[in-house]
C-alpha cells in the first residue's frame, strides 16, 4: 500500500511553447476588473536569468514543480525539476536524513550557437514562464508551464536563424538535501557521518526520449520518463513525466503509462485545462493597491500559493515543489508551515488547505504514536519536522533534549481558523475537534497547582530559543486552545467530561511572564538574545489573546516588539512579517508598512520574492501576504473590521471578496482617505458585526438591516445566509471595484526598469 495513502501520485511533463494571452475576464465580488491586463503589471521580468535557485523563474501545479537558470559555462538553459511527494522511506533513520524529500533532476536545452542573452517574463495569468534566447546563430524562443488540470507540463521551443536545440536529462543525486547542502561546507554540523547513499539512478535514453529509475534503499522508486517531439520550421518539444511510489516499485509502470499517453496531438487539451484552472483561481479574490511594489509582492504569492498546492495536490513544506540543496527538506511545525498557509483564508482560497487537513486527518494514528506512551490514551503530538505521515517523536517534560509540545497546537489554530472561515460544522466535529482534544490534554498532563493556587506549566521549550517554566508560547496555545474547545462543544453540543477542567484553566492558569522589557521567555527568563521567532508573543498576534480591546495590551505589545528587535543578529524577514501584523491588529497602519518593507528588504529575501535563511524556505514571503491582508481585513473576535490599519499614504485602496472569519466575504473601496463602498455577503448567516470609518453609512443596495451599536464606527448587519448588503455614506449610488492607480509595475525579477 501506498505509504501516503489517499493522495494522488501526479505525474507531470514539461513542454516550452510560445502562445499569445487569453484575453478572459473574471468576477471578484463587485470588481470590475480587465484580469489578463491586470495581472500583466503583477507579472515578472527578468533581462538576464540566474544561474542558481535564488531568483529564478518558477512554475507548478500543487506537485511538481520547475525552476530555470542559465549555465553558461555548459552554454545551456537547466530546467530543474521536482515531485513534492518523492521522500524518502527509511524506516532505519526516521529524522529528516532518512524521512526527507529528494531531489529529481533537471533537464538541460542547449542550442547550437553561444548564448548571448537571454530575457524572460514569468506570466502569472497563464502560469507560465516564457523565455527569448539569442544566440550567436539564431534565436530560441521557449515556454514553461507545470500544467494544472492534467498531469503534465507542456514545453515547445521555436528556433529561427540556424538555431536547433538539444534536450538531456540530467537525473540529481538521491541523498538527503540536507546531507549534500552540507557535504559542500567541511565540518558542517549538519553533515551526518556514516550517511549511506541511495543507488545511484539507472537511465536509458535516445534520440525520441528516455527513462530514468531511482531505487531507494529502503523501499520505494522515482521514474522520470520523457519524451521529444520534433516538428516543422525549427518547432520541438520535450514532455516528461515524474512518478514516485512506496513500498512497492510501481513508479516505472506509471511513468511509462504516462508517457504512453502523449503526443503531439494532445498537446492544446493540456494546455488549454491548464489555462482553466488559473484563469477560474485567481478572480477568487482582488485586491489593488497604490504602492504597486506592494501590490506586485501580494500577487506573486498568490501565484506562488497556487503553484506550490492544489485542493488535490501537495502538502506545502519548507520548499514547496521547488525543492534545491537545503538544510529543510522536511515540514517544519514549529513556525514554517502555520506561516505559509495564513494567506489561503482571506485570499478564498480555502480549498488549497485540503492537503494540510488530509495529512493532519489520514495521520491521527502517528499523532498519537508520537507522544510517549503513557500518555497515548488521551493525547497526541507533533514533531518539530515531518515527512507527510506526520511520523516523529515527540518529546515532553522530563525526558532529555527540548520538550517542544506546542508544534500540534499551533497547527490546529490553523485549522480553527479554516473552520471560521468555512463555519463547517463537519470538519469541526470530525477533524479539528478530536485532534484539538488530544493537543491540550498533552499539556494538561504537565499543570501543576503552585502555592499561590494557580496552575503552572512544568519547563517546554520555547522555539529557537531556550526552555522555561511557564513558558509563554506554551501558555499563549493552551489558554486559547482550552477556550475553543469549550466553545467548539457548544456549537457542536457535546457534554465533554473535560469542559470543567478546560474552564479551570481558563480561571486559574497562571499569567505571562514579563518584565520592563515586555512579555519573557517564561518564568525567570527573559528575552535577552537575538531571536527570530515570535513564539513568546503569539498572545498578540495570531492567537489576539492580547488585543486592541485588552486594557494595556498595546503598550505591552509595543514594548515586547521593540525591545525583541533591539537586540540585532538574528532578527530577519519574518520577524518583520510577525512584527507588522502585530501592528496592524492595533490598528497601527504606519508601523505595519514600516516593518513590512523591512521584510522586503533584508538580504535574504530574493528577487523573485523566493527566500532562503541557510538555506530556501518558502513561509516568510506568503506571512508577507498576510500581512497585506491585514492591513485591509481583520475578523477576530467576531468583528469585520474594514481598513482597520491602512497605513496613513494609502489614500485609495480596494479589494473584493477577502474572506473572513464568520464564512463572509467582503469588498470595499477606499478613496480619498476614508471607505466609500462597503460589501458584506453572509455564506453561512453567522451574526455580523462591521466596524467601519465610513461616515453616516446606509444601505445602498441589498437586503441587509444595518444597526449602531453605540460604539464608535461598529455596526450590527443582520444578514441571512447567501445574503449580501452594500453601504455607502447616505447609501449613495456605489461605484464598482477596480484597479487603484499608481505608479510603476512588474518590480520582480531582475529586469532593470
Amino acid at each position: 500500500m501506498n505509504r501516503y495513502a489517499g493522495q494522488r501520485f501526479v505525474a507531470f511533463v514539461v513542454l516550452i511553447v510560445w502562445g499569445a494571452v487569453c484575453a478572459v475576464a473574471g468576477r471578484a465580488g463587485e470588481a470590475a476588473v480587465d484580469w489578463p491586463r491586470f495581472m500583466e503589471g503583477q507579472d515578472m521580468l527578468w533581462d538576464r536569468l540566474p544561474e542558481a535557485w535564488a531568483g529564478a523563474p518558477f512554475t507548478g501545479n500543487g506537485t511538481m514543480g520547475v525552476y530555470t537558470t542559465v549555465d553558461r559555462g555548459d552554454n545551456a538553459l537547466r530546467f530543474e525539476v521536482g515531485n513534492s511527494l518523492v521522500h524518502d522511506h527509511r524506516e532505519s533513520d526516521k529524522s529528516v536524513y532518512g524521512r526527507g524529500r529528494l531531489l529529481v533532476g533537471t533537464f538541460v536545452a542547449r542550442p547550437k550557437g553561444r548564448i548571448l542573452s537571454e530575457e524572460c517574463r514569468l506570466d502569472f495569468w497563464n502560469a507560465e514562464a516564457r523565455f527569448k534566447v539569442v544566440t550567436s546563430v539564431g534565436m530560441v524562443s521557449l515556454r514553461q508551464y507545470t500544467a494544472s488540470g492534467s498531469p503534465y507540463i507542456i514545453m515547445e521551443a521555436e528556433c529561427s536563424g540556424d538555431e536547433a536545440v538539444d534536450w538531456e536529462f540530467v537525473p540529481a543525486k538521491a541523498d538527503s538535501p540536507r546531507q549534500l547542502n552540507a557535504s559542500h561546507k567541511p565540518g558542517h554540523a549538519h553533515f551526518k557521518e556514516g550517511y549511506e547513499s541511495n543507488p545511484a539512478p539507472e537511465v536509458t535514453a535516445s534520440a525520441d526520449g528516455g527513462i530514468c529509475v531511482q531505487r531507494l534503499l529502503e523501499g520505494g522508486e522515482t521514474a522520470t520518463a520523457w519524451k521529444i517531439f520534433k516538428g516543422n520550421g525549427g518547432k520541438s518539444a520535450l514532455a516528461a513525466t515524474i512518478e514516485h511510489s512506496f513500498p512497492g516499485n510501481g513508479a516505472e509502470a506509471a511513468a511509462r503509462k504516462s508517457m504512453a499517453a502523449v503526443d503531439a496531438a494532445g498537446l492544446p487539451g493540456i494546455e488549454e485545462r491548464h489555462r482553466e484552472w488559473w484563469h477560474a483561481f485567481y478572480p477568487a479574490s482582488f485586491v489593488s493597491l497604490p504602492d504597486k511594489r506592494v501590490e506586485n509582492f501580494y500577487w506573486a504569492q498568490i501565484y506562488k500559493l497556487g503553484s506550490a498546492t492544489h485542493p488535490d495536490g501537495c502538502l506545502i513544506d519548507n520548499c514547496g515543489p521547488w525543492l534545491t540543496e537545503t538544510p529543510w527538506p522536511n515540514a517544519w511545525w514549529n513556525l514554517n508551515v502555520q506561516l505559509a498557509y495564513w494567506p489561503l483564508l482571506a485570499s478564498n482560497h480555502l480549498d488549497l488547505n485540503g492537503p494540510l487537513i488530509k495529512v493532519v486527518a489520514d495521520n491521527m494514528d502517528n499523532l498519537i504514536g508520537n507522544v510517549p506512551a503513557r500518555y497515548r490514551d488521551d493525547s497526541a503530538g507533533l514533531s518539530v519536522a515531518t515527512d507527510f505521515t506526520l511520523e516523529g517523536g515527540v518529546k515532553v517534560p522530563g525526558m532529555k533534549g527540548h520538550p517542544q509540545i506546542g508544534c500540534l497546537p499551533w497547527l490546529c489554530h490553523n485549522l480553527w481558523l479554516h473552520y471560521r472561515h468555512t463555519m463547517d460544522e463537519a470538519f469541526l466535529r470530525d477533524t479539528l475537534y478530536p485532534v484539538l482534544r488530544r493537543a491540550v490534554n498533552l499539556y494538561l498532563h504537565f499543570l501543576s497547582e503552585g502555592d499561590d493556587g494557580l496552575l503552572h506549566m512544568a519547563a517546554t521549550y520555547s522555539p529557537e530559543y531556550g526552555t522555561a517554566e511557564d513558558c509563554s508560547f506554551d501558555l499563549a496555545l493552551l489558554r486559547w486552545g482550552c477556550s475553543v474547545l469549550l466553545e467548539a462543544s457548544e456549537i457542536l453540543g457535546i457534554d465533554d467530561p473535560l469542559r470543567g477542567r478546560w474552564e479551570d484553566v481558563g480561571r486559574r492558569l497562571a499569567p505571562y511572564a514579563e518584565n520592563a522589557d515586555g512579555i519573557m521567555i517564561g518564568c525567570g527568563v527573559p528575552y535577552e538574545k537575538s531571536h527570530r521567532h515570535y513564539s513568546h508573543l503569539l498572545m498578540f498576534y495570531p492567537l489576539y489573546e492580547l488585543n486592541a480591546e485588552t486594557p494595556g495590551a498595546y503598550e505591552l505589545m509595543d514594548r515586547s516588539v521593540r525591545h525583541w528587535h533591539s537586540i540585532p543578529g538574528n532578527i530577519l524577514s519574518y520577524s518583520y512579517t510577525g512584527a507588522s501584523s502585530m501592528y496592524s491588529a492595533f490598528g497601527e497602519g504606519d508601523e505595519a508598512l514600516r516593518h513590512f518593507r523591512s521584510a522586503l528588504a533584508q538580504k535574504n529575501l530574493c528577487t523573485n520574492t523566493m527566500y532562503r535563511e541557510a538555506g530556501p524556505v518558502i513561509e516568510t514571503p506568503l506571512s508577507a501576504a498576510k500581512c497585506v491582508q491585514d492591513m485591509l481585513l481583520q475578523s477576530w473576535g467576531g468583528k469585520l473590521r474594514v481598513f482597520p490599519a491602512v497605513p496613513s499614504d494609502w489614500n485609495d485602496a480596494a479589494f473584493a471578496d477577502l474572506r473572513a472569519e464568520g464564512a463572509f466575504l467582503v469588498s470595499a473601496k477606499r478613496e480619498g482617505g476614508t471607505t466609500v463602498s462597503l460589501t458584506v455577503e453572509s455564506l453561512a448567516g453567522e451574526p455580523c458585526v462591521v466596524v467601519t470609518d465610513m461616515e453616516n453609512p446606509a444601505v445602498a443596495a441589498g437586503s441587509g438591516a444595518l444597526r449602531p451599536l453605540g460604539r464608535e464606527g461598529e455596526y450590527a448587519l443582520t444578514l441571512g445566509k447567501g445574503e449580501s448588503v452594500t453601504l455607502t455614506p447616505s447609501g449613495r449610488p456605489s461605484a464598482p471595484i477596480g484597479e487603484v492607480a499608481g505608479p510603476g509595475r512588474n518590480h520582480y525579477g531582475s529586469a532593470k526598469r
